[in-house]
């Protein structure tokens, strides 16, 4: 075999390796790596996670099955510098470079949070927003509490702080901080109180906390906004006139009966501030996450003389008005005996 035969062979032979090495690099580090045993699962990285920690999550998930090549291309790709807190969504099938720069780059899977009328109170705000995300109960309280907070950001206080979360839906990291949550908390809260809000409320003789607290027993009332801005002017009558509110939501409320359909004398005997039976005057803060509608509602109620309402004994969503209780009482005992017949108890 001549000298320039040999060569040829090895020149053959060394691209050889350099292809079959080329193919199982590509493979391991570029082609699918990840085997799941469904379509996809998440991995959480918190704040203040290393490299190691990183790779204990995605061990636990059963993601990848060989950390030392994962290892040994992240630190090449340098993630252990650039390691971004959050949700993270691993497809099945994906290589490791792909996680790696999920990883690296921040493209995290966005948290929603949901604040509707399911959250009844502060309590359960914070219960439910640190199931969803990395921080804890006691970081959420602890912002609930602080006067000086609450004042300069919201001017709220602890009793009525509930009124800060306006509803809607909020996208956010995982792993996003108290103070973060809360500065959004604070743009929403303040694209609803614009100045126009804010300068009727005080022309109608209400502060902004006093207006959403009277708007969330508004809003339990009825959802129709002619319906809530004759109703407010019902609650607006009684407060102007010294009357209690003896507003039914409120009860429920005070005896964290959500659901009750019917509001019994049962219900009047709670100690709680929020028994408006009871107690003149607005409850210390709002009894729901107050919506858009009923805000506007209450800013702009209906100027009139009644001083009671009952729901129509059609059950259409409706009410009927008077100015005396007389009056008053023969519509509620045709609106009582609407709802033993349906068995509504």
């Amino acid at each position: 075999m001549s000298r320039k035969t040999k060569s040829r062979l090895l020149f053959l032979i060394v691209l050889l390796i350099l292809g079959i090495s080329g193919f199982y690099v590509y493979h391991k580090f570029f082609g699918a790596s990840v085997k799941l045993s469904k379509n996809y699962t998440f991995i959480y990285i918190e704040n203040g996670d290393k490299l190691e920690d990183i790779i204990s999550s995605m061990n636990s998930e059963k993601i990848i099955s060989d950390t030392e090549s994962f290892k040994w291309l992240a630190q090449k790709m340098e993630l252990d510098k650039n390691i971004h807190p959050g949700k993270y969504r691993i497809i099945n099938g994906m290589s490791m470079r792909q996680i790696i720069n999920l990883i690296k780059y921040g493209k995290e899977e966005k948290v929603k949070l949901t604040y509707n009328s399911q959250i009844h109170d502060l309590d359960e705000f914070v219960v439910y927003t640190a199931d969803k995300l990395e921080m804890n109960e006691s970081e959420i309280e602890d912002y609930l509490t602080d006067e000086k907070k609450l004042k300069d950001d919201f001017d709220l206080d602890p009793d009525n702080a509930f009124a800060l979360i306006t509803p809607g839906v909020y996208e956010v990291s995982w792993a996003i901080s108290t103070e973060a949550l809360f500065t959004l908390l604070q743009h929403r809260f303040k694209e609803t109180w614009n100045d126009r809000r804010i300068s009727k409320a005080k022309k109608n003789g209400f502060s902004v906390p006093e207006i959403i607290t009277l708007a969330s027993i508004v809003q339990s009332e009825s959802s129709i906004r002619g319906e809530q801005e004759k109703i407010a002017g019902v609650y607006i009558n009684r407060l102007n006139t010294g009357m209690p509110l003896q507003a039914d939501p409120t009860l429920k409320f005070a005896n964290k009966d959500y659901g009750a359909q019917r509001v019994w004398d049962n219900h009047k005997e709670s100690n709680s501030p929020y028994n408006t039976y009871k107690y003149k005057g607005l409850p210390p803060g709002p009894i729901c996450l107050v919506g858009l509608q009923a805000i506007d509602a209450t800013l702009n109620y209906s100027k009139h003389k009644f001083l009671f309402f009952c729901a129509k004994c059609e059950l259409n969503g409706l009410s009927d008005y008077s100015t005396t209780y007389e009056q008053h009482r023969k519509f509620a005992e045709k609106y009582q005996k609407a709802m033993d017949k349906r068995g509504i108890k």
